[in-house]
């Protein structure tokens, strides 16, 4: 099994460029695993784990509901967004400046054939991550990712998961509110559960800018001990 994960850093990259680019990833990997089982070979599959910071993007999950985003195409244009409808799971997020998106690309059988707890590992990044900064954060019980106050009329949510899996290879990932502008929140559902707040690690800290830098070293800290991994970078 090969524990090694490719991490790139793709820096600031329009959503659908970066989409095409999992895809590829991604299929590279299930294009191996069907060749090593037709060819009974066991060439080792690549894992990658990639970072980006999108523009402005509005986008909708498989069973998501186009009502919950709450803005015309030309107020969408107005406001310098995007929008698209994709194949992760979830409902609508948003993207933007300030925010660290994390896409872990890994064939599962390197780790483990178990799509709950990799949702789990990946939540238990995050959390121990902000438990770094002295946030007390955790699950909120049927709701995949990350809030602070859960269970209580104060709940938020600083971080979004939603994935995609075939043949045990992921792709889609994470959004970690680190130095996010909140108002673009407010167009939208966000993961289409009514009532809820957002937030984000420098509105919690009370500080006008965290290093996100930092912020990534400290998840892969994490990630890497949780998944028995190793980063190398590609």
């Amino acid at each position: 099994m090969n524990k090694t994960i490719q991490l790139q850093d793709l820096g600031n990259k329009d959503y659908n460029e970066t989409w095409a680019y999992q895809e590829e990833l991604f299929k590279g990997i299930v294009d191996l695993k069907i060749q090593n089982r037709r060819e009974e070979t066991a060439i080792p599959t690549p894992n990658y784990f990639l970072f980006v910071e999108h523009p402005h993007v509005y986008t909708l999950g498989k069973s998501g509901d186009l009502s919950n985003l709450l803005l015309s195409e030309k107020q969408l244009e107005a406001k310098g967004a995007t929008f698209y409808k994709i194949n992760r799971g979830g409902d609508i997020t948003y993207h933007g400046p300030g925010q660290i998106v994390g896409y872990p690309i890994l064939d599962l059988e390197n780790f483990f054939s178990d799509i709950h707890k990799y949702l789990r590992f990946l939540e238990e990044a995050i959390i121990l991550t902000l438990q770094e900064y002295g946030l007390e954060c955790g699950r909120s019980e049927g709701e995949t990712g990350v809030w602070l106050g859960a269970g209580t009329p104060f709940a938020r949510k600083i971080c979004a998961m939603g994935v995609r899996a075939s043949r045990w290879v992921t792709m889609h990932g994470f959004a970690l509110n680190v130095n996010a502008d909140l108002g673009y929140f407010d167009n939208i559902i966000p993961c289409g559960i009514r009532g809820k707040a957002v937030t984000s690690l420098h509105v919690e800290l009370g500080v006008e800018k965290v290093d996100e830098q930092e912020v990534k070293e400290k998840i892969l800290k994490h990630f890497s001990e949780l998944f028995e991994a190793e980063f190398v970078t590609s």
